[in-house]
Order: C-alpha cells, then structure tokens, then sequence
C-alpha cells in the first residue's frame, strides 16, 4: 500500500509527538491515538515506548523551572510509561499542533472538539499530548528522545525518498517503510 500516489512537492518536516502517561494508561486510548496519526496523513518515521526517570522530566523540562506548573508536570511526565514519535509531512508542526489542540483540556473543548486534548485530555498537566513548537525545538527534542536519531542526515538521505511516496505503513511495525524498487 502506497501512501500517497503522486510527488508531493514541498519538503517533509519532522516532529516530535509524545503520548502522555494517562493515554498510554489505557491501551485502547493508545490505539486509536496512534490510528489518529495514521488517518491524519502523518508518517511514522519512528516510535518507541519509554519511561522517564525524574531526572529526565527535570532535563527536558528546564525552561519550565520557574513556572507554577513545573513540579506537577515533572512528576506527572515520570509517572508511567509514555510514547515518542518522530513524525513527518509537510508543515508536520503545525498540522501535529493543530491536530492537539489547545493545551488547556477545557479551552480544546470548546474551541477544537474534535481536537486529541479535547476528546481524550483529563486536566491541563494531563492533556495526552505534546508536541514540538517550532522547527528548533523539534530538532532539539527529537535528538532527546532518540538520540542515535540524526535529523540532518535523514532530511539529506531518506526525506526525498519518503516524500516520493515509495513508502508502505508496516503493520507489524507500525511504522512507515520505505518501498522496495520495483
């Protein structure tokens, strides 16, 4: 299976996306999260489940140090196991962002229903979701969580493969796969 049937033109942009330790919780919430990327025309470059340790939350969320929300959050994202995608289409950030919603669960509500945080999002800390902000931070996450991952080198190698649309979504993998050459 093919996932587009022609060139697309523009470059593919990666993201990270992360599913929270409350949807990985419930293994049916993390099916149809990972089934939401897939019919939202994202590509799975990667994925992997993993559990942080508090010094791992205290890493990644740094430049959060001084907000009211810090600690909680530091906690909550070393509470449980959670998932990491590396994602790719064009304007991958923003449609990823877009396809969250808004980060307050009651604000996603009313203005993005059909948005991840509005339907499956519990509280503001547990909200299911994140997702890199800008082209920056997405290189800079990226490389957090799969540091043998080489955004530079991918972009150079396999973007203008995957973006030729040889590629097939692997099942057994759950994740998207360069084609063989016919």
């Amino acid at each position: 299976m093919l996932l587009t049937t022609c060139r697309l033109t523009r470059a593919l942009q990666l993201t990270l996306a992360v599913i929270k330790p409350d949807a990985v919780a419930h293994p049916l919430m993390l099916e149809a999260l990972h089934q939401k990327i897939l019919d939202n025309n994202f590509v799975i470059v990667r994925w992997k489940d993993l559990l942080w340790r508090r010094q791992d939350s205290e890493k990644f969320y740094a430049e959060h140090a001084e907000r009211f929300f810090y600690q909680r959050l530091v906690e909550f994202m070393s509470s449980g196991p959670m998932r990491a995608y590396i994602l790719a289409r064009e304007d991958a950030i923003r449609h990823w962002r877009e396809l969250m919603g808004p980060t307050k669960v009651f604000r996603a509500r009313y203005t993005s229903p059909a948005s991840i945080r509005a339907q499956f999002g519990l509280t503001d800390t547990r909200n299911t979701t994140h997702g890199s902000d800008s082209p920056e931070s997405a290189q800079r996450e990226i490389s957090f969580f799969f540091p043998d991952f080489h955004v530079e080198e991918w972009m150079e190698k396999e973007e203008p493969l995957f973006r030729s649309g040889r590629i097939h979504y692997d099942h057994q993998n759950q994740t998207h796969m360069l084609s063989a050459p016919s």
